[in-house]
């Protein structure tokens, strides 16, 4: 199960690497980052443009912690559309980091041996009730929106070539998943009904956002780049 769990993980030791990235050396700014730090809090000085260009600048990034880099990547792009709900950027940060392999989770493992299309995974939430319903639900969601948000040029090479299922099959069964996990009771003992449900109405905003984080920072020379760009022009429309 994935749950919101990344920014309760930073401590004094990455507020202290970010200020330092921040002020490098200057003890103005390191000062100034430092009182904003204790006025305004942690949040205030990731949610700054200048501290995700500090981190992706320095050239010392590798020294930067994965869920830090992943939290500013995810949270800037959601709020280019104005996305400002912490916990989704919380979340969808934990997604990637999940499905990514940086945090281990035994069920997500089991449930990925298990499945390889939404499809599959729609027939065996069908067929199942209770927590194991629940946590298929939850994962169709989550594989949904993994793919088509990390792998759109992927999902739009498997169209041209088979005539596969585009982005919007994505969307709608991702959606879906998510809306329907947000109905059971164990999603509202862990805190993960109500961040389903703004996952669910927001998935294609969600989907688009982590297209960006994709195209700028995980494979910005990968795809064809007349369909990369065909489909960003499209997103400005949708969004």
């Amino acid at each position: 199960m994935i749950v919101p769990d990344i920014r309760s993980s930073f401590g004094r030791a990455d507020a202290a690497h970010v200020i330092w990235l921040l002020s490098r050396g200057s003890e103005t700014e390191r000062d100034a980052c430092e009182a904003r730090l204790r006025e305004e809090g942690f949040d205030a000085i990731l949610d700054d443009p200048r501290t995700l260009n500090a981190v992706l600048s320095a050239r010392d990034v590798a020294t930067a912690p994965p869920a830090i880099i992943f939290y500013l990547l995810v949270r800037h792009a959601l709020l280019e559309d104005g996305l400002e709900d912490l916990t989704v950027a919380d979340y969808l940060t934990a997604l990637l980091l999940t499905f990514g392999g940086m945090n281990r989770s035994h069920d997500l493992e089991r449930l990925a041996g298990q499945f390889r299309h939404l499809v599959d995974i729609v027939a065996a939430a069908d067929g199942s009730s209770g927590h194991q319903a629940f946590m298929l639900r939850a994962y169709l969601g989550e594989f949904a929106l993994w793919l088509s948000g990390i792998f759109p040029d992927h999902i739009n090479a498997r169209v041209a070539r088979r005539g596969a299922p585009g982005i919007p099959y994505y969307e709608e069964l991702g959606s879906t998943g998510f809306r329907m996990a947000a109905r059971f009771r164990d999603a509202e003992q862990h805190g993960l009904d109500r961040v389903y449900l703004l996952c669910a109405d927001a998935f294609p905003q969600l989907r688009i956002a982590l297209n960006r984080v994709a195209d700028r920072h995980l494979f910005p020379a990968r795809g064809d780049r007349i369909e990369r760009l065909l489909r960003q022009v499209s997103d400005r429309f949708q969004t």
